[in-house]
């Protein structure tokens, strides 16, 4: 069988982020080469095996990725921002504006992040209908009422919402430090969860989605690594 192709200006944008236009223009320009010789057509088939340069450097598929950052303080899970920096200036990754994070922590939560380009993936992980647990260790402003299991189990009705969330999981490990279960990720879930009970999170940290739980020895504050085959496996 043959070597799988596709259009050499495809290649090209896909793994430059080059528009088609530009890569027309480059082509022009004599800027591309396939193994070695100069290349005009952006019609021209080319496979894995070729050699394409694009101004004297190799260009390479990017696949998909799956890569868990350990989310310091003070850092915002969005593209622009003009008071904090970004989760995305801590990453070191080829075609970075593909990355997507899957869910999001605000700012002043920290803890595991998943990020990744493959957006079914993302979507499972996200949607309440797969029931990927997500557990958060927070410390509260004051002692938590003695009826919160009961009603964390019931479900809250939030403030301006019309549905109660989801059945969700705490245990009390002080009388202000609790970890909190669900299956759920709406705005600011965590902290109105816990408003809705009359309380107030001074810090929030999310330590697992599913069976993968944050390491801090593997994986430091500030620090991000690929996700490997198995714990893809786990969380799909």
């Amino acid at each position: 069988m043959g070597q799988k192709t596709q259009r050499l200006d495809k290649f090209i944008s896909h793994t430059t982020g080059l528009t088609r236009g530009q890569v027309k223009q480059q082509l022009a320009q004599g800027e591309v080469t396939v193994n070695g010789e100069p290349a005009k057509q952006a019609s021209m088939a080319v496979s894995a095996e070729d050699r394409v340069c694009w101004q004297g450097e190799l260009l390479e598929e990017v696949g998909l990725r799956y890569l868990l950052l350990n989310k310091p303080l003070g850092y915002e899970c969005s593209r622009k921002s003009s008071h904090h920096p970004l989760v995305f200036d801590l990453l070191d990754v080829p075609q970075l504006d593909r990355i997507q994070p899957v869910g999001r922590l605000d700012v002043e939560t920290s803890g595991l992040l998943l990020l990744t380009d493959d957006g079914q993936w993302a979507h499972r992980l996200t949607s309440p209908r797969h029931k990927k647990k997500k557990v958060y260790l927070a410390e509260l402003a004051e002692p938590l009422c003695a009826e919160a299991e009961i009603k964390l189990a019931e479900g809250l009705l939030l403030e301006g919402e019309e549905k109660p969330t989801l059945p969700a999981e705490l245990e009390r490990l002080s009388p202000t430090r609790v970890k909190l279960g669900l299956t759920e990720g709406r705005y600011h879930q965590v902290r109105r969860m816990f408003a809705a009970l009359g309380n107030h999170v001074v810090s929030l940290h999310r330590e697992s989605i599913g069976e993968l739980l944050l390491d801090p020895v593997t994986c430091p504050e500030g620090q991000w690594r690929h996700l490997t085959a198995q714990e893809i496996q786990i969380l799909t």
